[in-house]
């Protein structure tokens, strides 16, 4: 049985912190379902870590259901969230359900992800009220990166910070079910935290939050030498796997690979037959030319 938001929520009411894996593809969806993740999002991330874009811009709709119908597809007990892309929701909250019932019917999500506060809150009520799960995200909103002047902390000064409250404030009154908190100071997120009573989700906001949300390739150090600051970084797996094809490469380029282990072989008698058909073959063309 696949997780709901009800499971999340319960987390929270058991004072249990949540934890959520940001995927895109088979691979690392089984991964993180073996691991016991109980939740998933399929995030325009992407745009940055699969498709080599510098931000989330470019992704669109379409991209997102690709990458949130595999994740769905070959998993059976997270919650699948998908993020809504740029552009997708903000035109009027009519534009938001029908993206929005696209990815959940197409990529079979079971929850949305879009960016904003109190703008927002009259679109988010309206997909709440029909049946479309949402979790909220405030403070760093990279769909926002060209407003905000680039990536950078959210609610140091005490206007930003106030405003960040109301943001989340809004946000739970207009049903959202939870809301990520993104590069928002420790005691800012935690006074949040404090205030709500929908689960906070944070990444690169301190350890105050209900739960936690980080890139799987941040992880395991899939992501080239960058890590950002609120990145833990568990296994270099890409100097493993980098290691592993030079090896790769050295042994074909040095006849050791493919060896007898890894080659088919063929009965002596078909093999000798062959060989003197091929003989034959050979002396036929060598008569034709002539």
């Amino acid at each position: 049985m696949r997780n709901t938001i009800r499971e999340l929520q319960q987390l929270q009411a058991n004072g249990e912190p949540i934890v959520l894996v940001t995927a895109y593809d088979a691979f690392s969806a089984r991964l993180c379902e073996a691991a016991g993740v109980p939740a998933l999002l399929v995030g325009d991330s992407l745009g940055m870590v699969v498709q080599g874009h510098e931000l989330p811009i470019p992704v669109t709709l379409d991209h997102i259901i690709y990458h949130s119908a595999i994740v769905s597809r070959v998993t059976r007990t997270p919650l699948i969230i998908g993020d809504m892309p740029f552009m997708t929701y903000t035109v009027d909250p009519e534009q938001a359900l029908t993206n929005a019932g696209r990815l959940m019917q197409e990529g079979g999500v079971g929850a949305v992800k879009l960016e904003g506060g109190e703008v927002l809150s009259p679109t988010i009520r309206r997909m709440v009220d029909v049946g479309i799960p949402v979790m909220g995200h405030i403070g760093l909103m990279p769909q926002s990166v060209y407003k905000v002047g680039g990536l950078r902390v959210q609610g140091r000064d005490l206007e930003t910070a106030q405003q960040l409250l109301r943001d989340a404030q809004a946000v739970e009154d207009a049903g959202a079910f939870a809301v990520v908190l993104e590069a928002v100071p420790a005691p800012l997120a935690k006074l949040i935290s404090e205030k709500l009573r929908i689960p906070t989700i944070g990444i690169g906001a301190g350890v105050h939050c209900d739960g936690q949300v980080q890139v799987f390739h941040d992880l395991v150090g899939l992501f080239g030498d960058f890590v950002p600051r609120h990145a833990r970084r568990y296994v270099d797996a890409g100097k493993v796997i980098q290691e592993a094809v030079q090896q790769y490469a050295d042994d074909v380029r040095a006849r050791r690979f493919p060896d007898s282990e890894h080659s088919f072989a063929m009965k002596d008698d078909i093999l000798a037959a062959l060989m003197a058909d091929a003989t034959q073959m050979s002396g036929t063309e060598d008569d034709a030319a002539d």
